[in-house]
């Protein structure tokens, strides 16, 4: 059965059980926020396909997405927000509805298959030993203190270790699409195989060098070679 949701398209990808924070300063997007706050309603969350996040009516959304609630609002000047949320569930854009003032769409929720825990247990095991190793060097890389605690649940662990993985937002995206379970980590653990020692030979590398550089992204390549990847562990079809 469709819904009504209001969406907020972005350069993002958010996950269930992943927070995002927003600073909202378009008018189109203050009203939205507003709305929801009246009527406590979620709003949804979509990947840019093509256009800009802001004053671009007619941006075209990736169709699957995620509920936005909203947990904490800061009013600012001028009507502006600043608004943390957290994700909750997934859903699929059926049909656009309007696009003034903000976009509004036709959903379905997307059911969350059932997971047979004992079947994939050594999977899990394997996917969070080498997530523990990826968090650790992403950390001394970083020089961040923060830590991502992967939850006990397999369906919640695959959405944080979706949303905590330094990859391209289409790789994201297609993370977020992807139905099952078992399908979601063993990507991911694929990807965590790939990324370590990426990330490892690039501690080495910078520890040898006086001056720290930056200049590739986390991912140990670029990001847009990343899609080359894709074939192998993403179906269209």
């Amino acid at each position: 059965m469709s819904e009504r949701l209001r969406l907020f398209p972005l350069n993002t990808v958010l996950f269930p059980g992943a927070t995002l924070h927003l600073h909202v300063f378009e008018a189109r997007y203050k009203q939205l926020i507003a709305e929801c706050l009246d009527r406590s309603e979620a709003f949804g969350v979509c990947l840019i396909r093509e256009g800009s996040e802001a004053g671009d009516c007619v941006v075209d959304p990736y169709e699957i997405g995620t509920t936005a609630e909203i947990s904490e609002v800061m009013p600012l000047p001028f009507g502006r927000y600043y608004v943390s949320t957290s994700g909750k569930r997934r859903f699929r854009i059926t049909g656009i509805v309007s696009r003034e003032p903000y976009l509004l769409c036709d959903v379905e929720y997307l059911e969350e298959p059932e997971v047979d825990g004992s079947a994939i247990e050594t999977l899990i095991d394997r996917v969070r030993t080498s997530f523990e190793k990826y968090k650790q060097l992403l950390v001394s890389y970083v020089g961040a203190k923060g830590a991502v605690d992967l939850p006990v649940d397999a369906l919640e662990a695959s959405y944080a270790i979706g949303a905590a993985l330094q990859v391209a937002d289409l790789v994201k995206q297609r993370l977020l699409e992807t139905a099952g379970v078992e399908q979601r980590l063993r990507i991911e653990l694929e990807f965590l195989r790939r990324l370590v020692p990426q990330l490892r030979s690039r501690i080495e590398r910078e520890r040898m060098r006086p001056t720290p550089s930056r200049s590739e992204p986390l991912g140990g390549e670029a990001r847009s070679h990343q899609e080359s990847y894709y074939g192998k562990f993403f179906s269209l079809n």
